[in-house]
């Protein structure tokens, strides 16, 4: 029985890392988003914030065991396995969904992440004018983020290459804001990925080991940083961390408004291309509003709908534990 629901946990984490790392493709959508949404998001920040000496003293003792109970490394392992397989799996889906269906691809995320937000917002124990800031606050910060232009003469040196590896992560682990398109705001994302497939290649030198290492160093750093930090938040200030958190998704909508226009028509890698918000009156009703806010509502229901399932399937799972 224990092998069994081992099992299960197994299959259910890989899939959350699976849909994490789905996620993390799309441009204004982060990991974190959807780690709040399955409800594993202060399970994840905890695990990744017990990287301390503490758990250094259980490794030199060779206590592995417990150092391993301690990090929670079944959850890490099969949570970031899922991850690394909905990147490579799921990356060519999503370009071609985002270059030749944008609208409809950005109406589908943006019906999902509004009502993940609602999900969220609701979790928040207390409303006050504490939780009230928080949520605005978080709501405008987002909001101004994703507007920001691309730095088109970023710094050289690896000294920003560390410091984009620290703010990086740290963005990728916040709900609402994708890491992604932090690099791609500090002029530096095509300088990573580009090393990256590189080095998959063979093209490996002292020059992309530094960069990579650096890169990786300001990663770990920032993720276990800021990881202690929204720990310390959601102990010592739940509610306001979680309305803040809620107002990150709120903002970040701004992203993902599905009526645009490509300024870049011809250039085909995603990740090169411009967007801009199209005005209003340049919207048609029937061809481009009516399909994009059916399938924005229909997203929005099916995250409901699971929510609700999800609630039920909790309820049920209780009442057998108190019969018993």
């Amino acid at each position: 029985m224990a092998a069994s629901n081992g099992l299960v946990f197994a299959a259910q984490n890989v899939l959350r890392g699976f849909l994490m790392g789905g996620a993390d493709i799309i441009p204004g959508v982060s990991g974190g988003t959807v780690a709040l949404i399955l409800g594993i998001y202060e399970r994840l920040v905890t695990a990744i914030s017990r990287i301390d000496g503490h758990l250094f003293g259980l490794i030199a003792k060779r206590q592995w065991a417990d150092a391993i109970e301690y990090l929670d490394v079944k959850f890490l392992a099969t949570l970031f396995l899922g991850i690394g397989i909905g990147v490579v799996s799921l990356a060519g889906v999503m370009h071609h969904l985002l270059l030749h269906h944008h609208m409809l691809t950005l109406a589908a995320f943006f019906g999902l992440i509004a009502a993940s937000s609602w999900l969220v917002a609701r979790i928040v124990s207390t409303w006050n004018p504490a939780t009230l800031v928080g949520l605005i606050g978080g709501a405008l910060f987002a909001f101004w983020l994703v507007s920001l232009p691309m730095l088109q003469q970023p710094p050289s040196g690896l000294p920003y290459i560390f410091f984009c590896g620290v703010v990086a992560i740290c963005a990728m682990i916040l709900p609402g804001i994708s890491g992604a398109f932090i690099l791609l705001l500090l002029g530096k994302y095509a300088e990573i990925t580009g090393l990256i497939k590189g080095a998959l290649h063979g093209e490996i030198n002292g020059e992309v080991i530094a960069v990579a290492g650096t890169f990786a160093v300001g990663c770990a750093v920032g993720l276990i940083g800021f990881s202690k930090l929204l720990r310390m938040l959601l102990v010592k200030f739940e509610a306001v961390t979680m309305a803040t958190l809620a107002g990150f998704m709120i903002g970040s909508l701004r992203k993902l408004w599905p009526f645009q226009r490509d300024l870049t028509p011809e250039v085909e890698e995603l990740k090169h291309k411009l967007y801009e918000v199209r005005p209003l009156e340049s919207i048609s009703l029937t061809s481009e509003l009516l399909p994009a806010l059916l399938v924005a509502v229909g997203a929005a229901a099916a995250v409901l709908l699971l929510d609700y399932v999800a609630q039920g399937r909790g309820k049920a799972e209780q009442l057998e534990k108190t019969l018993e």
